[in-house]
């Protein structure tokens, strides 16, 4: 391109280009001109000296602020009339020292026991929970508390009220404890970390009758997987009503549906029935569905290539959170006291009139 930029001062650069073929874009020079270097720039003039920024080091580092977060160290200094330079600035000469971690003092974080319990036998343990029922009035929810039996996922006993209270919970569990005439010691009741859960009184209730008690770990979502499941097979069903006009109108459709839940074959119990895995009746349907395929058996053995057909048995033994080449039993196992406790709201009288409507009949 040096024949373009040695063109004669009258010439145009775009005739120029024009007459050599070559677009006028790529006619400058690509070389540009280098900066001049500064040798000695100058000083930043509000830049703080060596000695002021050790003057904020050794007030943020002082044993009266060794806890504190900086924002707290500037607020309080400037309240006694000592101000120092802005949150920013104190930031990066703590960086330069490496000193940017966290400087409050903080609860170290807390491991709890993963909840392992194993049920060989109702009535050995019981899962529960509390789910929220949407009703045709906007924000306005009903609770279904559900207490299900852990090893054949029986509905033990529900209720469906307008509160959600540890009082409410210690009445369903009277009632359920009282009506299966459960043993002091033979009875471990797993649930999450709810403010009825953790209630002072209802614990004590539960001591007083003898129950140990099982804590899913906080923010653990299949710490309870039982109770969840079965929440999700009502809401899901087909004819779930998705808002309900009251208290009862859903107390009448959940009544029907655990009645249904009962007896329909469970897919976690070989397709057994919860009424028939609790009330003792598995083995003896095991034989009848034995004969029946053993008749069947008997009519065409070509289709059994692996040869008779076994019909399939409950299982003998549920658990949450098995752990593996670990055997135990619920009874072996209680995990600690969930921390705080909540005080029960004191409902009175509507207690007694409200549950003992709503209390299924578990039978």
């Amino acid at each position: 391109m040096r024949c373009v930029a040695e063109r004669p001062s009258h010439l145009p650069r775009s005739r120029a280009c024009d007459a050599l073929g070559v677009a006028r874009t790529g006619s400058y020079s690509r070389q540009r001109p280098s900066r001049a270097q500064a040798t000695n720039p100058a000083p930043q003039p509000r830049q703080l000296s060596a000695a002021e920024q050790e003057h904020v080091l050794q007030v943020v580092n002082c044993s009266a602020y060794e806890d504190e977060a900086v924002r707290v160290i500037h607020a309080r200094e400037l309240n006694q009339g000592r101000p120092l330079p802005s949150v920013s600035t104190i930031y990066r000469i703590l960086r330069r020292r490496g000193q940017t971690t966290e400087r409050r003092a903080q609860r170290p974080p807390q491991r709890h026991v993963v909840p392992q319990v194993v049920a060989r036998a109702p009535n050995e343990s019981w899962s529960w929970d509390i789910t929220k029922l949407p009703t045709v009035r906007k924000g306005v929810y009903l609770n279904l508390y559900q207490i299900l039996d852990l090893f054949t996922r029986y509905p033990i006993a529900w209720m469906v009220s307008h509160k959600e209270n540890a009082a409410l919970a210690q009445h369903l569990f009277r009632h359920a404890l009282e009506r299966h005439a459960i043993q002091p010691g033979a009875l471990v009741v797993h649930q999450d970390r709810g403010a009825p859960m953790i209630a002072q009184t209802y614990r004590a209730f539960l001591d007083s009758y003898g129950v140990r008690r099982s804590y899913s770990r906080p923010r653990v979502s299949n710490d309870n997987p039982f109770s969840e499941a079965q929440f999700k097979t009502l809401k899901y069903s087909p004819g779930y009503p998705g808002r309900f006009a009251g208290a009862e109108h859903a107390r009448s459709w959940v009544a029907a549906f655990m009645e249904a839940y009962k007896h329909r074959p469970h897919d976690g119990l070989g397709y057994y029935t919860p009424a028939e895995v609790f009330e003792g009746r598995a083995e003896a349907i095991r034989a009848q569905r034995q004969t029946a395929l053993d008749r069947y058996y008997a009519a065409h053995p070509e289709r059994f290539p692996k040869g008779r057909p076994i019909a399939q048995q409950p299982p003998t033994e549920v658990a949450i959170n098995p752990d593996d080449g670990v055997t135990q039993t619920a009874e072996a196992f209680l995990s600690g006291d969930a921390e705080g406790s909540i005080e029960p709201v004191n409902v009175g009288d509507e207690i007694h009139q409200e549950n003992t409507t709503s209390l299924s009949d578990s039978r």
